[in-house]
């Protein structure tokens, strides 16, 4: 009887322990949840300033070469020309 009654009591303590490493886990997995959701907001935050930035460096490269400066001039035209081209675009669109 007292082999059944120490299973017992080896069971409740087994299960107690358990219980505890589930909510612990369980908690660590919110924690780390709400970490890897931060994350990936700063992660869309860094493409969308990258983005900007490398506009903002073309624009740059674009009316250093307008200013004056022989580089990247054929980058300069080949962007006029690509204005242009959608000016005339959206003026065939208008004349429709």
């Amino acid at each position: 009887m007292s082999n059944t009654l120490e299973a017992i009591e080896l069971l409740e303590k087994t299960l107690k322990n358990l219980l505890s490493k589930y909510e612990f886990l369980k908690q660590e997995n919110e924690i780390l949840l709400q970490n890897n959701t931060q994350l990936q907001h700063q992660l869309i935050e860094l493409k969308q300033d990258y983005t900007n930035q490398t506009k903002e460096f073309d624009l740059l490269k674009i009316a250093k070469t307008i200013e004056g400066s022989s580089t990247n001039t054929k980058d300069t035209k080949l962007k006029i020309n690509s204005l242009i081209r959608e000016i005339d675009k959206c003026i065939i669109q208008l004349q429709e």
